[in-house]
């Protein structure tokens, strides 16, 4: 280690009027203060490949250098901000294939030629502002060279996943995401708290939108996270990316994300066969489902949903490769199977859903014994639960797997479009048509508000309903009908008729 003026004298022993030097492979560990400064004359510095690990204050003082060339140290962490005091104004700046995660504001403003190329731990770039004569970069992250974009020559360019903008591009987006996730935070967060607060019986059908409330819920989540990134990095994304999509926080929302699509899609699938079960088994006790197979039906779920959201984690596929951290990343074959799969057991569960409503209603429709009002009523149910699924599954779907099989219809920055419009739609709807617009919901609301000492008069009506509502004998094939209508029709938590 250079410690002592004697030493370090013969490391850059050079002759007075040699215009440059080169200085390889002889292990310098650090260059330590005014290690240059009888070497006035020197313009051009070559110290590659040495192992030096820091350059301390007034290193180059007395130096009119302006070509440093420090690549392949890759121990080198760290210049300090003054080594460049007492020199000249450097030029050109080699930093290379080192561990440098900042640079020295001081010599900014002179530097024409930055060459930073597999420097990975330099994931922030000083204030554009510094910069006042540079006019060549060639850097390690594509987003970097955003900063730049008016010099012609700068490398690498942006890539197709990550062009030069904000997470959110336009304005509309990011007011758009705010009310579409918060929307989604609390409309979930009220049906977990009425379900889990209430005092009724946890059915099968309340199990089941505990989950899919949940799920929801980290779908709002997930957009919270996303929208705060943006906000916090608007204008300058280009100097958080690496730190945001190489993060711990990209790979969380991530998880998050796909988590909840996957979980959200298996318990909506799972309250339709329930649904359909119940109601094309309604005089058949003996073939009611219980909440032990719920139980088991769900632990497949939350394992299976698990499982998809870790393996981008561990190198299938990535969360990184875009702002927004979804799995985009189809480079490999594994990870263009991992993508498509998903996608096409999301279909797959979309086709379930249809299958099981059309089923319920045909069994359900008989002219004879119902009025048509009510086999439109039905309809028109069943056809707002599949459309939203519908709006929610077909564009994702459809043009991500265009993009998994290497054939992108649409760029990352239209894709953004579909994950603030169409994606969460599901997230959003589901406590709209799965409990607030029930009878049930609604009954628990006011019987948990009233606990509390509020809406204490629709409480009491409805304690007044339930006590005087009986379960009727269905002994006739009409009867029986009328019983099929109620279950279709009122789309209740508790799956059964309400008064």
């Amino acid at each position: 280690m250079l410690q002592a003026c004697s030493y370090h004298s013969n490391i850059f022993n050079i002759n007075l009027d040699t215009a440059a030097r080169e200085v390889k492979q002889t292990q310098i560990r650090v260059i330590p203060r005014d290690a240059l400064v009888s070497l006035q004359h020197l313009r051009k510095l070559r110290l590659t490949r040495n192992g030096i690990k820091e350059v301390e204050s007034d290193a180059f003082n007395g130096t009119k250098m302006y070509r440093l060339l420090l690549r392949g140290n890759q121990q080198l962490t760290h210049i300090d901000p003054d080594a460049f005091v007492g020199s000249s104004e450097l030029v050109v700046l080699d930093i290379s294939h080192t561990a440098i995660s900042s640079l020295p504001d001081s010599i900014l403003g002179g530097l024409q030629k930055l060459i930073a190329e597999s420097a990975f731990h330099l994931k922030a770039l000083p204030s554009l502002h510094l910069f006042t004569k540079l006019r060549q970069a060639n850097l390690t992250y594509p987003s970097h060279c955003c900063a730049f974009q008016k010099l012609h020559r700068n490398n690498p360019t942006p890539d197709d996943f990550n062009p030069c903008e904000d997470i959110m591009t336009a304005v509309l987006l990011r007011v758009l995401i705010w009310i579409i996730s918060l929307l989604a935070l609390l409309g979930n967060t009220a049906v977990l708290f009425v379900l889990l607060g209430s005092r009724s019986k946890l059915t099968v059908p309340r199990f089941l939108m505990c989950h899919l409330a949940f799920a929801d819920l980290c779908m709002g989540i997930y957009l919270v996270v996303i929208a705060t990134v943006d906000m916090l990095t608007r204008g300058w994304y280009y100097n958080h990316a690496i730190d945001w999509q190489m993060g711990l926080g990209c790979s969380a929302a991530g998880f998050f994300t796909v988590f909840a699509s996957e979980l959200s899609v298996f318990t909506l699938t799972a309250i339709t066969l329930e649904r359909w079960h119940t109601i094309t088994h309604a005089l058949r006790l003996d073939r009611k489902l219980r909440l032990r197979h719920a139980c088991i039906v769900m632990t497949v779920g939350w394992i299976f949903s698990s499982l998809a959201a870790l393996l981008p984690t561990v190198g299938v596929s990535s969360y990184g490769k875009v702002s927004i951290c979804l799995p985009m990343d189809v480079e490999t074959l594994v990870s263009q199977v991992y993508v498509v799969s998903l996608l096409l057991l999301n279909i797959l569960a979309f086709f379930c859903v249809c299958g099981c409503y059309l089923s319920i209603y045909l069994t359900v429709r008989n002219p004879s014994s119902a009025p048509a009002r009510a086999d439109t009523r039905v309809a028109q149910r069943m056809a707002v639960l599949i459309f939203t699924d519908f709006v929610c599954m077909a564009p994702i779907s459809f043009f991500a797997i265009s993009a998994a099989l290497k054939l992108p219809l649409i760029t990352v920055s239209d894709a953004k479009l579909l994950l603030v419009l169409f994606y969460p739609i599901n997230s959003c709807s589901n406590p709209f048509l799965y409990a607030f617009f029930t009878r049930t919901f609604r009954r628990d609301f006011f019987l948990l508000a009233a606990r509390f000492g509020l809406f204490k008069t629709q409480a009491q009506i409805y304690r007044t309903e339930s006590s005087s509502c009986q379960q009727p004998a269905w002994t006739s094939p009409k009867s029986s009908h009328l019983m099929l209508y109620s279950l279709a029709n009122t789309l209740s938590l508790d799956g059964k008729q309400e008064c």
